[in-house]
Order: structure tokens, then sequence, then C-alpha cells
């Protein structure tokens, strides 16, 4: 494309359009009409420049043009509470669901590392000795130690609050990260398992694995979850970059990118119920079945929720992207 002889064939229509969105007074029928008409053709020449013949000043003019007169014909859009209720009822379990085929292998490998880890721990005294020193790892362990007191170590609301702040730093960490073709999520995800295969191997070898289980698994199981599915989309955003398919990388980057920034989202939602269970349940006086059985209730709560509702929106159409009205619009080109 010849940016110059493309500008001149069109300046024209793109000061028409501005001249029309700066009147004060209310448009005229053939007025709105020829809005309408120009917006069209100026959402045209945006796709057009942007995939031929990027220009960083004329496409800056262009998208603003485009994002006002668009304000313009369908009229400013404010968020409501039926936004909210569609993206946790249809947006964010779709765009979970979608890319179950990412975290759930992430879960399962990871899960078998945290368990090789934990056995390689207890089964080898030369390595408990390079964690550290006898007496610390008995104080850690001992009944009334520092892996039972972790949880109660501060009143429950605050603690709640710490460990859902916590967590929602390492599930962003995993999501924004993807974005470096994922090879720092996987970092993120064995330095976690990492400290997961500690506690089972020390207490293991304490003879206290039960009450390690007893302790971790009431809110472990829902907050490792979040986890492993921001590390999968993380990961399926990093492989994006690498193999964005038939759609342009910069497409595909976009739509991931959104739906990825979606689940971040929900995840923090997830986690604060992590974190209430972490802070309220874990530490609490009811019998260690009663504990577990209330975070294999979340967990399964949680899976019921995205394969249901989920698979019910994926089936129905749904990515977990913005509504199209929300999305800028793009004219296909051929690859």
């Amino acid at each position: 494309m010849d940016l110059d002889v493309f500008v001149a064939a069109h300046r024209a229509e793109w000061d028409r359009l501005e001249t029309l969105l700066r009147r004060k007074r209310s448009l005229t029928g053939a007025e709105a009409d020829e809005l309408v008409t120009l917006y069209q053709r100026v959402t045209t020449h945006l796709s057009l420049l942007r995939s031929s013949a990027p220009d960083p000043a004329l496409t800056g003019r262009l998208t603003s043009l485009v994002a006002r007169a668009r304000s313009a014909v369908t009229g400013a859009r404010k968020a409501s509470w039926r936004d909210a209720a569609r993206f946790f009822t249809t947006g964010f379990p779709a765009a979970v669901y979608r890319l179950r085929r990412w975290w759930m292998p992430t879960a399962i490998l990871s899960t078998a590392v945290a368990a090789l880890l934990g056995w390689w721990i207890a089964t080898h005294p030369e390595v408990q000795a390079a964690i550290g020193a006898p007496q610390d790892l008995r104080d850690m362990t001992r009944p009334g130690g520092q892996y039972e007191t972790y949880y109660s170590s501060h009143p429950a609301a605050s603690f709640a609050a710490q460990v859902w702040t916590n967590n929602a730093q390492a599930v962003a960490l995993c999501l924004v990260l993807g974005a470096f073709a994922g090879l720092p999520v996987l970092w993120v995800l064995f330095t976690n398992m990492l400290n997961l295969g500690v506690g089972i191997g020390l207490m293991s070898s304490a003879g206290r694995l039960d009450t390690f289980l007893g302790l971790i698994l009431p809110h472990g199981l829902l907050e490792l979850t979040a986890v492993f599915v921001a590390a999968g989309i993380g990961l399926r955003l990093g492989w994006t970059l690498i193999d964005p398919g038939p759609r342009s990388r910069r497409t595909a980057l976009a739509e991931e990118g959104r739906s990825a920034l979606g689940v971040a989202i929900g995840l923090a939602a997830v986690l604060f119920i992590s974190g209430a269970l972490e802070g309220f349940v874990t530490p609490s006086g009811l019998p260690t079945w009663a504990r577990i059985g209330i975070g294999i209730t979340a967990e399964l709560a949680f899976l019921l929720y995205v394969y249901v509702l989920g698979g019910r929106a994926v089936r129905a159409g749904e990515t977990g992207d913005v509504e199209s009205t929300d999305r800028e619009a793009a004219l296909p080109t051929a690859a």
C-alpha cells in the first residue's frame, strides 16, 4: 500500500467524520446517516492501515476517530450489575473451561512433581540436613510446631487478607509472565511445588503427614487449583506468541490476553474464598475430617461451576473474551 496515496484518497472522509463529531447541536437525519456510513468506512480504513502499512501517528488518529464515532453511533456504554453477573456465569467459567487442556495437565504434572519431591526429601536424611539444622526441623514438625502455629499466628480476618494478597500476586505473575514465552511460569510453578514438597517430606519423615494434609487440604485444594489454572493459561498465552494459529500474532495475543485478564479477575474471587478457608477453617477446632470435607466440597463446587456453566457457555459459542460490542472492529484479511 502506498501510504501517501491512501491518505490523499481518504483524508476528506476522515476530516468530514471529525467535523460531524464536533457538532454541538443535534445532527439531522441525513447527517446521522452520513456519520454511520463514515464510521463504517473509517473502521475499514483503520483495519487496512494496521494490516498493510502501519503508521503510529495515522493509526492513532483513526483509532481515536473510530472510538469517538462508535460512542456517537451506539451511545456510551455503562457497566452494570448485569455485566458482572454475565462475567461470573458465562465469561469466566467459559475461559477456564475452554483452556482446560492446558491447566489440567499442568495440575497433574505439578502435583506429581510435589509428591516426588516430598518422597525424595522424606527418604533422604542428607537432603533434610541441607534444608535446615536438626533442631530447626524438629521445631517445625513437632506437635504445636511452626507448621501448625502458622495458620493461627494472626487474627483470622487479617490472616485471610494476607493470604489472599499473596496468592493473588502468584496468580498474577503466572498470567503476566506467560507473555514471555511461558518460561517464567514454569519457575513460579516449580517454586510453589518445591515449597509443598518440602512440607510433605519433612512432616512425613516426622511421622506426621496426616497432620500436614489436615492443615493443607481444607484450603489448598482450591488455592492450588487457582494457581494451576493461572499457570496453564499463562503457558497458553506464551504458546500463542510462538504459534498464533490462523490469526495474526497481534490479534491472537490481544484475544488471549483479554481472556487471561478476565480469568485473573475471576481467580481473585476464587482466591478470596480460599483465603477465607485458610483463615477461618484450617485453624479452627473442627475435626480433621470436617475441615478436609469442607475443602473437598469447595473444590468440587468450583469444578462443577467450570464444567457445567463453562461447558454450556463454550458450546454456545462463548470464548471468555469481552463482548463483540466492546471489541475493536476488524476487517478480515488474507494471510
